[in-house]
């Protein structure tokens, strides 16, 4: 059977990552969150003070950064699926948290860390039997997909999700407070520019 690359984009906490993982496993594809990748560059600058948010716009130090970032995914085989790693750790937790959902969005608009996370996707999936989901995959990072799947779901079933993955992490958040979170990621990154 021909092997084909599946891009399935759409808005965070619509079930994309539930989806893929499913999908990769039924077909023994390899699954990419290429959100996990820029959650993994925003941990790395949150734990090391390079995001400043009095100047919240400069990311001057993060972008000087960049080469010592290394995100890769690794096979759990007692979950069944990857876990990201950020330089040789396990953060696949940790990216999770709501500082790093208050964050993402502002690093993934960096043209720099866009460009370098883009260049790693494409070359994760240059052979194929991939999955890989996350915002814009299907329009940037493989236009040329062989199939591709758009996602939507109810705003507050959306805030549900995201709110029972905080809460099973042990982070606890009203509910409106990260129904505004998702809904100020959705303006962010429709109004992103796109990464050639």
């Amino acid at each position: 059977m021909q092997k084909i690359t599946i891009a399935i984009d759409g808005f965070s906490s619509c079930g994309k990552s539930t989806m893929a993982k499913a999908l990769a496993q039924k077909l023994n594809y390899s699954y990419i969150d290429t959100g996990a990748m820029y959650r993994s560059v925003t941990l790395y600058a949150l734990q090391n003070g390079l995001i400043d948010h009095k100047k919240k716009h400069d990311f001057t130090k993060l972008i000087e950064e960049l080469p010592k970032i290394k995100v890769e995914f690794i096979y759990n085989p007692t979950l069944h699926a990857s876990e990201a790693f950020l330089n040789g750790k396990n953060v696949d937790r940790e990216i999770r948290s709501m500082e790093v959902n208050e964050n993402v969005s502002a690093v993934s608009s960096i043209k720099e860390v866009r460009e370098k996370m883009v260049a790693m996707q494409r070359e994760m999936g240059k052979n194929k039997a991939v999955v890989m989901d996350g915002r814009d995959i299907g329009t940037n990072v493989f236009p040329d997909a062989e199939l591709k799947i758009f996602m939507t779901a109810d705003n507050m079933v959306r805030a549900q999700r995201r709110l029972d993955e905080l809460s099973s992490h042990g982070d606890y958040h009203d509910i409106n407070d990260v129904l505004q979170n998702l809904l100020s990621r959705d303006h962010a990154d429709m109004h992103r520019k796109k990464i050639l």
